[in-house]
């Protein structure tokens, strides 16, 4: 059970804005001091009117309008530096947040929803940073303008004071209870925004499987129940804050009242004047709107509470790959690789690999064969530590890779993946992704070892050329030959490749083999073999059944052998 807000946590971040918090409350305590002298005023220019003293009247008009002058310039101060300092401190936790992310293992992300961390870095640090601009500019300047009023209150009649707080006691129990209540309920509703959002990613990134399958009703059906859900959670926040004010409102209104009967007591003992009364009345008045604001307040601060939790519950989590202090930086390598006593499992109860030792010269071209969940592609993912393993040593150039940084170690490793990822920016950006600066002519050159550069060049705008979210308006081959050019142009020593020809059409898949067999001249490479047409050429295939070795060959070799390699083999090309 939580026993502390986490408000707390967003204290650092306050810290560096102190000084625009200090000015925007400095300018909050001259607007909050003209609040009684208004109170003053507007007894005085009762007197006057009753006396029909215009001159008197004229007086106060006159101050009345150098007090609003000077108020009216502290509320820009005080209003416009706290929307400064708010936006900047939701800026610097959206930055944190999305660096951390950046830091977390690829396990993390396998089973997070995309649609909830787009949403906690939106809509839940955009509410942290309207409850952070509420507190500095409507709660402290409300519960300033309370006591501030409430002593010009209490100099004017203590009695009377006195009996209008009888009722406060009970207000700020009910607003208490009604605060946990928002909590609770917004909490439920955050939740079910993000189950929603999640299921809107994931619908928009498989569009095209939902109509190819017909299932536009089945998606509307589990949308309209989301979006149900998410109704009947936010009715629940909106119905108590319904109740919240009714409640309070009434509680006011027999303030008020009870004020009313008391003052014309004070009045007929002789302890009030008519005109300190109208004052008093003022007062009170102005004491409705900070009430009222505090109280919305309360209730809106209880619902961002749910957005902060959920923020810091993100910056809690721990990445499991890190590393180490006073890591080196991995020298320029010449690609021997060694997997020593590797064992590695998701979850302690299913190993994946089991005591896997492998040695890999520089320059070998080795072929990973095996059934689905066989242990391949956990092979190659430990070796830019998207993983580490539970135990053992991965090597390169007899360089424990745990001992290098892991910028260093991921530079000299390339990857061209099964499903081509490109992001929304030109083809050049996508071809010298991850890299801040780039020589165009560098790029082009990689396109060409790619097989790219001829497709590129009949676009109108060339490598200026926009690709569209996941590179939609691309071929599957274009998008190979631009992720093959991007590994061109990164150089990497060791090479990573997941079948990155197995859903091309013939034509594209000889244009992207020619290029593939540039980008692996001189380098270690790991094939992540699905079609086995594709790993005759391997210095030598490695058949992996359980997480373990279980044959090593060539490919004639395996063949001769006539066990598992030459199964899958024989199984493949009889149908």
């Amino acid at each position: 059970m939580k026993t502390r807000s986490t408000y707390w946590q967003i204290l650092p971040y306050l810290r560096p804005q102190k000084q625009t918090i200090g000015k925007a409350l400095a300018c909050t305590v001259v607007f909050t001091i003209f609040w009684p002298i208004i109170a003053w005023l507007v007894g005085e220019t009762a007197k006057f009117i009753g006396k029909g003293d215009l001159q008197g009247f004229a007086q106060i008009a006159a101050l009345s309008a150098i007090i609003f002058l000077i108020r009216g310039t502290a509320q820009y101060g005080q209003d416009t530096l706290m929307a400064k300092a708010a936006l900047t401190i939701a800026l610097e936790i959206r930055k944190k947040v999305y660096s951390h992310l950046q830091k977390l293992n690829l396990g993390y992300f396998e089973t997070a929803k995309t649609g909830d961390l787009s949403y906690r870095l939106t809509e839940d640090i955009d509410r942290i940073g309207e409850v952070v601009n509420k507190f500095f500019h409507q709660f402290i300047p409300c519960v300033l303008q309370l006591i501030a009023v409430l002593g010009y209150m209490i100099y004017l009649n203590w009695q009377l004071t006195l009996g209008a707080l009888i009722i406060a006691p009970l207000m700020a129990i009910l607003i208490g209870w009604f605060g946990e209540k928002l909590l609770s309920y917004s909490r439920q509703s955050q939740n079910r925004i993000s189950d929603l959002s999640a299921l809107l990613t994931e619908v928009f990134s498989g569009i095209r499987l939902i109509k190819a399958f017909v299932a536009e009703d089945y998606e509307i059906a589990r949308f309209a129940e989301e979006a149900e859900q998410n109704r009947r959670a936010k009715y629940l926040s909106e119905r108590i804050k319904a109740l919240q004010f009714v409640v309070v409102g009434f509680l006011e209104a027999m303030s008020v009242i009870l004020l009313f009967f008391l003052g014309g007591w004070q009045i007929s003992q002789g302890n009030l004047t008519g005109t300190q009364f109208i004052s008093y009345i003022a007062g009170v008045a102005l004491l409705i709107d900070p009430i009222a604001i505090t109280t919305a307040n309360y209730g809106d601060f209880k619902q961002g509470e749910a957005s902060s939790d959920r923020i810091f519950e993100l910056l809690a989590i721990e990445p499991t790959v890190v590393e180490k202090q006073g890591a080196i930086e991995l020298p320029h390598v010449t690609g021997k690789v060694e997997y020593r006593n590797i064992n590695f499992a998701y979850n302690s109860e299913t190993p994946i690999l089991q005591n896997m030792s492998l040695l890999v010269l520089p320059g070998e071209m080795i072929a990973l064969v095996g059934a689905s969940g066989a242990g391949k592609t956990t092979l190659v993912n430990l070796l830019p530590r998207f993983y580490d393993p539970q135990a053992g040593q991965i090597l390169i150039d007899g360089i424990d890779i745990q001992d290098v940084t892991l910028n260093t170690l991921r530079r000299q490793i390339g990857i061209v993946p099964q499903e081509t990822i490109l992001f929304s920016g030109t083809i050049a950006q996508n071809i010298a992704f991850g890299q801040s600066y780039y020589e165009l002519k560098d790029v082009q050159k990689a396109a060409e070892i790619a097989n790219a550069h001829q497709f590129i060049s009949q676009f109108p705008d060339g490598y200026q050329t926009w690709v569209g979210e996941r590179g939609v308006n691309l071929s599957g081959g274009q998008k190979q030959r631009i992720a093959i050019a991007r590994a061109v142009l990164l150089d990497p020593r060791i090479l990573i490749l997941d079948e990155a020809t197995s859903a091309l059409d013939s034509e594209s898949e000889g244009l992207v083999q020619e290029a593939l067999e540039r980008l692996m001249r001189d380098r270690t490479v790991f094939i992540i073999a699905h079609r086995l047409a594709t790993v005759r050429r391997a210095d030598r295939i490695l058949v992996l059944e359980k997480g373990r070795i279980v044959e090593s060959g060539t490919h004639e070799e395996l063949l001769e052998k006539g066990e598992r390699y030459a199964g899958y083999y024989a199984q493949q090309f009889s149908q």
